[in-house]
This record gives structure tokens, sequence and C-alpha cells, in this order.
């Protein structure tokens, strides 16, 4: 190739202008992404405020959230508490010095069971009334004294005295085992069973004590006092047998005239009681209509 030849592609190279490439987004598209931008910027600014007005209004702390307080023996809540669902604690507990207050609008439940989740014990209070179930409740005082202890085989009343307030005192289907039935003072003492026999059973005595008052006993049929091996004493300055039957008189003691006012108790060999007249000598004669 020639020098001109050389020379003249030069020239035309350095003639023509250099291209320049625009890099980036222009137009619609740029005005769109700072849309974006700032609508976002928006929605995180929102967001921000909802979470420090969510904090503030519920009380978030590092110890915890409002009225709970996370501490190293647990969870410490304070103030009124409602608990949607069931509750699972090991332990409950009020502050020292303050009342443990639980209220339901239905009932309060306390359930105890198994690792088979099989009930053990149950404790229902509710609007109806006050429920437990169990193998065995007791009740104990604060220095450890069985008050009151109820299982499947037997009831066990440990109080030094056991007051019965209601106006037709205490009904008991079965038997009673007790060493002292009292009745308050000024007040009287009554057993009594309207539809069957009232046995009365002791190996070594039974007393029966009034020391202000009268003893009555009243039946319908018979009364009968009964010793197999030893006696039977009435002690007392006067003894009165109201309504003995009167037996036949003597006739001496018909003829007379006066009216007789002093009698004789008489006992017929089937052991009944009758009078007879008094007089002179013995004047108790056999009757058959009284001592048949």
């Amino acid at each position: 190739m020639t020098q001109e030849q050389c020379s003249h592609r030069n020239n035309v190279q350095s003639s023509e202008k250099p291209q320049v490439y625009k890099v980036g987004i222009y137009g619609w598209r740029k005005r769109c992404l700072y849309f974006f931008v700032l609508l976002l910027m928006i929605l995180i600014l929102i967001n921000l405020a909802l979470t420090i007005w969510i904090l503030k209004v519920m009380n978030f702390t590092i110890d915890g959230m409002g009225n709970l307080r996370i501490t190293e023996k647990g969870l410490k809540l304070e103030g009124d508490s409602e608990f949607l669902q069931p509750l699972y604690a090991k332990e409950i507990q009020s502050k020292p010095g303050r009342p443990l207050f639980l209220q339901s609008s239905r009932n309060v439940s306390v359930n105890i069971v198994n690792s088979n989740n099989q009930l053990l014990t149950q404790l229902v209070t509710g609007s109806s009334g006050f429920k437990a179930q169990g193998k065995m409740f007791e009740v104990k005082s604060t220095s450890g004294k069985l008050l009151f202890s109820a299982d499947e085989q037997e009831v066990v009343v440990g109080a030094e005295r056991l007051r019965v307030m209601g106006a037709e005192g205490a009904v008991f289907s079965k038997s009673v085992e007790t060493p002292h039935v009292r009745a308050e003072p000024f007040k009287e003492l009554r057993l009594e069973s309207p539809t069957r026999s009232l046995l009365m059973e002791a190996p070594k005595g039974i007393q029966i004590l009034a020391e202000a008052g009268d003893i009555q006993a009243i039946c319908r049929n018979e009364l009968r006092l009964e010793s197999k091996d030893g006696e039977i004493f009435l002690d007392a300055r006067r003894i009165r047998l109201m309504r003995l039957p009167e037996g036949k008189a003597s006739t001496s003691s018909s003829s007379s005239g006066t009216r007789q006012t002093v009698y004789e108790v008489c006992v017929c060999p089937n052991g009944r009681l009758f009078l007879s007249q008094a007089g002179a000598g013995p004047t108790c004669q056999i009757n058959n209509s009284v001592c048949l």
C-alpha cells in the first residue's frame, strides 16, 4: 500500500464522530421506580409506627409484657387476668399478704390426672354447688389435727364436738357409733325412730342423764326394761305408777262405806301389776280380768 492510500484512510477515520451509548432508566420507567420506592418507604414508616404503638400499648419490656413478668421462678402476673383456654401450671400462688381470687361465669374446675390422662381427683365449684370427687376427702386444722375425713368405708369427725343446727336434727339411715350424745344447753335431746326400732348398745353400760330436766320414754306398744344378769333399780323420792288397773276389793272393805284412798300394789304371777284396796292385812287378790 502506498503512502497516499494510508494517509487518505486516516483522514476518513478522523472525520467520523465517536458514538456514545447511554446506560440507565429514563422516562416513565424512572418515574414508576421512584414511586414504588416512595411507597415502600411510607409502608415501612407506617409499619414501624404501628410496631412502636403496639409495644407501647402492650407494655413490652425486657422483663415481660404488660402485667406478665418473666422471673427466675417462673411467670409473675399482676392485676386481673382472663384465660380463654385451659391453664396448665405446676404451682399457682398469690403475692405475700394478698388473696388469690378465682372467678368464672360458669364454674371453676381443678382436675388431677395420671400419665394415661385418666381422672383421679376432681374439684368443681359452680352455680349448682360444690362437688369433690376422689378416693378420700380430708379436712385438717392449722396444727395438722384431723377434723373431717371421708372415704368409701367410713366418715370420721375428728373435732371435739359435732353440732347439728337443723330444725329436724340429724337423720341416719344406718347405725351410729359415738361415746357421747348431748344436746346444747337449755335444749332438748330427742332420739326418735318414726317407722323402725331404736336400739342402743354398749358393752360397759348406757347412762342417760338429765341434770336439769326430765327424761321421757314414749312408745305406742310396750316399753320393756330387761336385765339378764343384774337388777333394775328405781331410785327416787317418789315413784308413780299411773293408770294401773284396780283389782277386786274384799267384802269387808266394800261394806265399809268410806272412800278408799290407800291401795296396795300387787303383782300377778305373769308379772303384771294392779292395785288393791289396802286394809288391816294383805288384801291382794288374784283377779282373772287383771292377771289374764
